[in-house]
């Protein structure tokens, strides 16, 4: 019976240190929280949010009004929360902050989530500021080119997209009608009308103008899709038309992307189209080596060559693709610049992901162009309308792009480009690419021309 008693103890205590192991183990992973996005939203407040984490016992919260929180607000430095949310207090109208959470246990406390930006409401009354962008931005005491994508049909003497574009930009970039279905019809024969009339429109402006782009999958021609010669012969095509474009426009076209978007959304691959299955890996750095080539045949030694794609800031294997390409076009003397699309949204990416991205090309000693900017507000399909809220949101991630930009050194900087004028006329709603779900405002002017709390972010970010 002694025995008994003795071997039911041990296995009692046994229990006990294994439960005590489970739960030192437990405590000892506790994962760091993902805080979400706010809701309710309004002149003195909001709603923080954040998921729940395995053995949290309470939530630590932080706000301030600097995302380095070297600052706290009031009762909000390490506040501790029960809940998964908090309604934040006693704040200030049309004003930035930022929120930060993490969890905790009797002994133990997370690392800090994600920090999450939120701009309060106030009174959609402000004036914006109308100073013109290019204006501002030649006062810089290092100046780059402000850009704006455009239509051929938006270029007519006296038209509200006229007197805009000669007032605030400085840059043109062709939004479709310089790529190369719409210039090439037939292997050698060209039509130029719509692209001669956008490049004389910026040169007659003293506007810079950006060709975009000399080759990209989307834009392939018909006649060389259906193509039935050899792979040699294809490629000889190619290097034909891109001789023949850059030489057309020697002297005109200051700058080019020469490869658009040649590599995969998934796994850091090279993008699988017609170029890279019958040119073959190296098709970017022949397309570069034909631009080169031509402009310094044409006498066009100052011509700027840039590789150009999306989403490099969030997809980190894409990002590292991107830039064994760009490494492998500058050790061979072929590339200037890199185009980074940035068609963001207001929650993302964040600023130092943003950061990390284009400090990658300034350690090359590359120009950068933020080369076709917009932000959407409604990528979620959340809001009917254009809420105050997004409205000062939107103002600030311009603000925030703007000014990442303007810190760059000077040798880095080339322009920074929005994708469109009007809201109205964005691809984005229209993006079969996107699949955007709904209405979106993603530009600096309305559908009647208004300038907008984003172009006045814009401003703020030449400061």
């Amino acid at each position: 019976m002694k025995i008994k008693f003795l071997l039911v103890l041990a296995s009692f205590f046994f229990f006990l240190n294994a439960c005590s192991k489970d739960d030192n183990q437990a405590v000892a992973g506790l994962e760091t929280p993902v805080a979400n996005a706010p809701k309710e939203v309004n002149d003195h407040g909001f709603k923080a949010k954040w998921n729940y984490v395995s053995n949290s016992k309470s939530y630590l919260l932080d706000v301030s009004t600097n995302e380095n929180f070297t600052t706290f607000v009031p009762n909000y430095n390490a506040k501790p929360v029960t809940d998964l949310n908090e309604v934040v207090v006693g704040l200030t109208g049309g004003t930035q902050y930022y929120y930060r959470v993490r969890a905790k246990t009797e002994t133990e406390i997370s690392g800090y989530s994600n920090v999450i930006s939120v701009v309060t409401t106030g009174s959609s009354n402000i004036p914006e500021d109308p100073t013109f962008l290019k204006v501002k931005a030649n006062k810089l005491a290092n100046p780059f080119f402000i850009g704006m994508a455009i239509k051929a049909s938006q270029l007519t003497n006296g038209s509200p997209y006229d007197v805009i574009l000669k007032n605030e930009f400085s840059s043109i970039s062709a939004e479709y009608e310089m790529k190369m279905d719409q210039i090439s019809t037939a292997s050698g024969v060209y039509n130029w009308t719509v692209a001669d009339k956008i490049v004389a429109y910026g040169n007659t402006n003293n506007i810079n103008v950006h060709g975009h782009a000399l080759v990209w999958h989307n834009s392939v021609p018909t006649w060389l899709k259906n193509y039935s010669g050899t792979d040699a012969e294809f490629a000889a095509e190619v290097k034909k038309y891109i001789t023949d474009v850059v030489t057309h426009y020697a002297g005109k076209v200051k700058s080019w992307d020469v490869v658009n978007e040649a590599v995969d959304d998934n796994g850091g691959a090279m993008r699988n189209t017609i170029f890279l299955q019958r040119m073959g890996a190296n098709y970017v750095k022949d397309c570069f080596q034909w631009a080169k080539n031509a402009a310094i045949a044409a006498g066009d030694t100052k011509l700027l060559l840039f590789y150009n794609d999306y989403a490099t800031s969030t997809n980190i294997p894409k990002q590292d693709k991107v830039f064994s390409i760009v490494d492998d076009l500058k050790a061979n003397n072929l590339i200037d610049g890199v185009g980074f699309q940035m068609h963001n949204t207001y929650l993302s990416p964040t600023k130092a992901q943003i950061e990390t991205d284009l400090n990658r090309a300034v350690a090359k000693g590359l120009k950068i162009h933020v080369s076709e900017l917009d932000i959407q507000v409604n990528q979620s399909n959340d809001i009917t309308a254009f809420t105050n809220e997004r409205r000062l949101a939107q103002k600030e991630k311009y603000k925030e792009i703007v000014k990442i930009y303007n810190g760059l050194p000077a040798a880095s900087k080339y322009a920074l480009t929005v994708w469109g004028m009007k809201d109205n006329e964005s691809w984005i709603p229209f993006s079969t690419e996107l699949n955007h779900p709904g209405d979106d405002w993603p530009l600096l002017y309305d559908s009647n021309f208004a300038i907008k709390s984003s172009h006045t972010g814009f401003l703020e970010g030449l400061d």
